[in-house]
């Protein structure tokens, strides 16, 4: 009796629509009403625009045949078939078409490609100008400090070289040192006895002329001003007096013009020089003209300069 008794929870029921036969009124009354709901529905802008893409698409990749329209027009013309043109690989398919979808002009979008890549190639500058690396900093810090110190030690250097020149070297020998410039009764050369600012800029050894040149500037700066304040007579004229002076100066009859206003080729090589090849070229002349070291801050009496460590200051520690 167990077995005969039927298990209702195993119990399957089938799908009356998934047997093949004969439509039912009712399936064929839903069928009707989809079909109906599906041509009365208006389709979107999307899909009418994917539509008419993908049958652009499917005609634009058609090979032209005998069956083509466009094909039957040419094999009237005498086209025979095969790709247009006489060279290898010409195209077997029509040309592709480029839709437009916004309103812009022709150009725009060129314009627009043009303005976005010279954006991207301006930013792209600057990141590049930004980007300084920690080591490039110190390397241009350490550069810049050399530099500065270089250009102190150069002014002291040709300031010693031009005590030398004139004859006052009593100040850069060390005690008990007597200075080569000096003649036997302690007096100075006869060279020294003309002043140096009477003397041509350009008789002046080039290591130190702008040392010349700097202090003769600041001497007409200090006479025109001079000759300007004693030339006011009253503040009430202030203003038409400067303007005399003003003309005087570019007149060049109010100061004495020096021969440092003409051009001095020399001195322009020698300033375009960094300030560590002029210091160079200074000891050096001391070195071998007056056998004084600057880095010792003494003369020695032979041209071996026996004592001094070196031409460098890095080898006087």
């Amino acid at each position: 009796m167990a077995d005969e008794e039927d298990d209702y929870l195993s119990m399957t029921f089938d799908d009356p629509s998934s047997k093949p036969g004969k439509e039912t009124s009712l399936q064929r009354t839903q069928r009707l009403k989809k079909e109906a709901a599906e041509r009365g529905r208006v389709p979107s802008k999307k899909e009418l625009a994917e539509k008419e893409k993908a049958a652009r698409d499917a005609a634009l990749a058609t090979q032209l045949d005998s069956s083509n329209k466009g094909a039957k027009m040419m094999a009237k013309m005498g086209f025979k078939g095969g790709a247009l043109g006489k060279a290898e690989g010409a195209r077997t398919t029509p040309i592709e078409v480029n839709m437009k979808d916004d309103r812009g002009g022709i150009g725009m979008d060129s314009e627009k490609k043009r303005k976005v890549r010279e954006a991207a190639e301006q930013l792209e500058d600057h990141q590049k100008r930004q980007k300084v690396t920690e080591e490039e900093y110190r390397e241009r810090t350490r550069t810049e400090r050399e530099e500065r110190r270089a250009e102190g030690q150069w002014w002291s250097a040709i300031r010693t070289l031009e005590s030398f020149e004139t004859g006052d070297t009593a100040t850069k020998n060390e005690p008990g040192t007597e200075s080569e410039n000096q003649t036997d009764d302690g007096k100075a050369p006869a060279s020294a006895e003309v002043p140096v600012d009477r003397k041509p800029l350009r008789s002046i050894n080039v290591l130190w002329r702008p040392l010349v040149k700097q202090r003769r500037e600041k001497e007409r700066e200090r006479r025109m001003r001079y000759d300007f304040e004693q030339s006011l007579p009253s503040k009430r004229d202030y203003e038409d007096t400067e303007a005399e002076f003003e003309d005087k100066v570019a007149l060049g009859t109010e100061v004495e013009e020096l021969d440092d206003q003409e051009k001095d080729p020399e001195l322009d090589e020698y300033e375009a020089l960094s300030f560590a090849e002029r210091l160079e070229k200074v000891i050096k002349e001391l070195r071998e003209k007056y056998r004084y070291c600057f880095w010792c801050k003494c003369s020695y009496p032979d041209e071996t300069m026996d004592g001094c460590p070196g031409l460098t200051e890095d080898e006087h520690g």
